[in-house]
């Protein structure tokens, strides 16, 4: 899509309307159809990929995703609705009435922003992609409240605002995803130079962002929203509440600490816990321990056992049956004996492919079990566990 093909989707309702009818089936037989009521090749094509978009962006916006505009790449780096609300919320309540939005993107966090009851500067260097973010906030009856400029993300005078928040693009054409943050555009040094200008500063990162790269005085947050972490963000200034935390949405449950506590060790229990990867990520493993009173068995990998069962959001909770020293033949027998057929395979710490283990254990049973293969002070352990 291009400039010129956005300007007739945002004045044709009608094709936008017949190509969602249509999107779905046979592409081929789609695009026929269109042309068949005269729509124009190159509108056509234009029409049926924002349906077939709209339709995956459902997952993220909702609703407002049927009157919303995107392209692939755009889609698949947006912030999920459920993420962006969350973290206007707590820029409104922390007092924030403007904010800057540097690589604003398709506009996700610029539109929960402005529902927040924000005003907002959003930015993004690319002229199609700040197009279709002043698109999505017409379509959404939020124009009043996004101001939205094609420009280079380090010429905007910042300190006008109340807060930053940036999102500096961390993929290059034909080259995929950057994990350099000093290939990130804008790059690294401007996007950690942002608090000492505007001291509210918040950063969206990818979730593997190293800890290390932290502003001093920062909170690092990682979030999961159903089980999958999505994003880190560094909170700057007089946002950060606390070193680290991870926070579960949709449910909004938040673990908080210093993510600099090491976890008790001792043996395996009863009990095994599989910390959401938020969790993980944010290094509070051992707070997480101690609140479901359990420990580690091995103080390098993120596996929590306990010999009492205590419901949480922050792990999956897996009754341990067995504990097997690693060998390929004793945990075939073992499984055998139990008649497992169906194998749910969780590993940490482990370099076997799960996959392939579950060819060369040759199943045959009708009961289902679970294996987790990791390592028990250093030594590498098969644990026969419920399935999850």
């Amino acid at each position: 899509m291009d400039l010129e093909l956005l300007a007739e989707l945002r004045n044709d309702h009608e094709v936008l309307a017949a190509a969602a009818d249509l999107a779905g089936g046979d592409a081929l037989t789609a695009g026929t159809a269109l042309r068949a009521r005269g729509v124009e090749p190159g509108l056509a094509a234009a029409a049926l990929t924002q349906a077939t978009l709209r339709r995956s962006a459902r997952a993220k916006f909702g609703a407002a995703a049927d009157r919303m505009f995107f392209t692939r790449p755009g889609l698949e780096q947006a912030t999920r609705a459920v993420v962006a609300e969350r973290r206007a919320a707590r820029l409104a309540a922390a007092g924030v009435r403007t904010v800057a939005d540097l690589g604003c993107g398709l506009g996700a966090d610029a539109l929960a922003f402005a529902r927040a009851g924000l005003r907002v500067h959003a930015v993004d260097a690319d002229p199609l992609t700040a197009a279709i973010a002043a698109a999505n906030a017409d379509a959404l009856g939020l124009a009043d409240r996004i101001e939205v400029t094609c420009a280079d993300a380090t010429t905007v005078e910042v300190e006008r605002f109340d807060a930053v928040f940036a999102d500096p693009a961390r993929r290059k054409a034909g080259r995929g995803r950057v994990f350099d943050p000093a290939s990130f555009s804008p790059p690294w040094d401007f996007v950690a130079g942002l608090a000492a200008r505007v001291p509210r500063t918040v950063l969206k990162l990818a979730p593997g962002i190293d800890h290390a790269l932290l502003p001093a005085g920062a909170e690092g947050e990682w979030v999961s929203v159903g089980g999958d972490l999505v994003e880190a963000a560094f909170w700057c200034g007089p946002l950060a509440a606390v070193p680290r935390r991870a926070t579960l949405l949709p449910g909004g449950q938040e673990l908080t600490g210093t993510g600099e506590r090491d976890g008790p060790v001792g043996p395996v229990g009863r009990w095994l816990y599989d910390p959401d990867p938020a969790v993980v990520r944010s290094h509070l493993v051992a707070e997480f321990a101690s609140a479901v009173g359990g420990r580690l068995a091995d103080p390098e990998i993120a596996y929590v056992y306990a010999d009492d069962a205590v419901d949480t959001p922050y792990a999956r909770r897996l009754e341990v049956l067995d504990v097997l020293p690693f060998s390929l033949k004793r945990l075939r027998a073992a499984l055998r004996e139990r008649g497992v057929g169906r194998l749910e395979i969780r590993k940490r710490g482990s370099a076997l492919e799960p996959d392939r283990l579950r060819r060369d254990l040759k199943l045959a049973g009708t009961s289902a079990a679970g294996i987790v293969l990791t390592r028990v002070v250093g030594a590498p352990t098969a644990l026969i566990t419920t399935h999850s």
